[in-house]
C-alpha cells in the first residue's frame, strides 16, 4: 500500500512521467493501473482478502519493475556509496526487495492468509455451515 500511496502523494503524473521517460508504452494506462494495483492490492493482502487473486497483478508490477529498473543494478537493495557530515549516502537499489516481496507474496498464496485473515474468516464460517 505504502508504495502505492507514495505515488499518489507525489502525484501520479510524476510517477507517469517516469514511465514516460523510460518508454513505456500505455504509460498514463500501466502508471494509474500500477497505483491502484499496490493501493487495493496491498489492502487486500493487509486484510487478507482474496490473497491469490490480489497477488496475481501485484506480482506482475514486481516482475516488471524487478526487470525495467532494479535487474541493471544487481541484487542488493541497500548500497551504501559513502557516509559523510550530512549521513549516509546510497547508490541505485537492485532487485533484492522486489524477491523478497515476491516470496512472501508467494508463500501467502500457498500456504494461506491465516486463520486471523479475512479469507480464514470466511472458510471457517462456510465449514460451520
Amino acid at each position: 500500500m505504502e508504495h502505492g500511496y507514495a505515488k499518489l502523494a507525489r502525484g501520479p503524473e510524476a510517477f507517469i512521467g517516469i514511465l514516460h521517460a523510460m518508454g513505456m508504452p500505455l504509460a498514463d494506462l500501466f502508471g494509474w493501473a500500477t497505483i491502484i494495483i499496490e493501493v487495493l492490492g496491498g489492502l487486500m493482502i493487509l486484510l487478507g482478502a482474496l490473497v491469490p487473486i490480489a497477488s496475481l497483478p501485484m506480482i506482475a508490477v514486481l516482475l516488471v519493475a524487478t526487470f525495467t529498473v532494479h535487474l541493471p543494478y544487481g541484487f542488493s537493495s541497500i548500497k551504501l556509496m559513502s557516509f559523510d557530515a550530512s549521513g549516509a549516502h546510497f547508490g541505485q537499489p537492485g532487485y533484492e526487495t522486489d524477491m523478497l516481496y515476491l516470496a512472501a507474496l508467494l508463500a501467502l498464496c500457498f500456504g494461506g492468509a491465516g486463520p486471523l485473515s479475512l479469507d480464514g474468516w470466511l472458510s471457517a464460517r462456510r465449514r460451520q455451515a
